[in-house]
C-alpha cells in the first residue's frame, strides 16, 4: 500500500469511528472526568503565527494513539529556531484538546511555543524572567497557546478543571500555559 492509499484508507477509518463517536475512558491517574464530551475521537487544531504551518489532525481513536498523527504533531509543535523536534507529551495533547473541547469553540489554537531546544530555552530566558531554566517546553511536556475568542481566564478555567497538570495566565502575552506536570496554577 503507497502513502496516499493509507491516507484514505486512515480518514475512511476516522471517518467511520467519528460518526460512532461514544464516551472515552481516562488515559492516565487523575484525569477523572477528563475528557468529557470528547468521545473516543480526540484531535487537535492549531496554528502557528512563527512558521505559518496549520494542523488539523486526529491523533486518537477508539482508545489507541495514532502513530503516524503524533510524529505530524511533534514535526509542528517542533522549535523552530533550531528545527529540532521531540516527542510531545501524550498527556499534554490530552489537556490541550480535552480544554479546547470543554471550551466549545471551532477556532484553532495559536501555538506560540510547543518543544524548546535547552538552547532556544537560553536565549529566551536571557531576555525574559517569565521562562524557567528547567521548562517543561524542553521535555515536550508544555505548550503556549491562545484563542482570539477566548480569555486567558477562560482558557485557563478549562485546563485547571482537569487537575492534571501546570497552567500558567499570562495577561500581558495573552496566552496560557499548559502543561502535564505536578498540579499547580501561576500568574505571569
Amino acid at each position: 500500500m503507497n502513502d496516499s492509499e493509507s491516507c484514505v484508507s486512515r480518514r475512511a477509518l476516522l471517518r467511520a469511528f467519528a460518526a460512532t463517536a461514544i464516551a472515552a475512558a481516562p488515559t492516565y491517574s487523575k484525569a477523572a472526568g477528563f475528557l468529557r464530551g470528547g468521545g473516543d475521537i480526540r484531535k487537535l487544531q492549531m496554528y502557528s503565527g512563527r512558521t505559518g504551518e496549520r494542523i488539523d489532525v486526529i491523533y486518537w481513536v477508539d482508545g489507541k494513539y495514532i502513530k503516524e498523527s503524533l510524529r505530524e504533531i511533534n514535526v509542528f509543535m517542533r522549535d523552530w529556531r533550531q528545527n529540532s523536534a521531540k516527542p510531545i507529551d501524550t498527556r499534554t495533547l490530552d489537556i490541550m484538546s480535552a480544554s479546547h473541547n470543554l471550551m466549545g469553540t471551532s477556532e484553532p489554537y495559536l501555538m506560540l511555543s510547543g518543544y524548546r531546544s535547552p538552547q532556544t530555552n537560553a536565549y529566551l530566558r536571557s531576555r525574559s524572567s517569565g521562562v524557567a531554566r528547567n521548562s517543561l517546553h524542553m521535555k515536550g511536556q508544555a505548550a503556549d497557546l491562545r484563542l482570539k475568542t477566548r480569555s486567558v481566564n477562560q482558557m485557563a478555567q478549562a485546563a485547571t478543571s482537569f487537575s492534571a497538570g501546570g497552567v500558567g495566565r499570562y495577561y500581558g502575552s495573552n496566552f496560557v500555559h499548559m502543561d502535564c506536570g505536578p498540579v499547580r496554577a501561576w500568574r505571569g
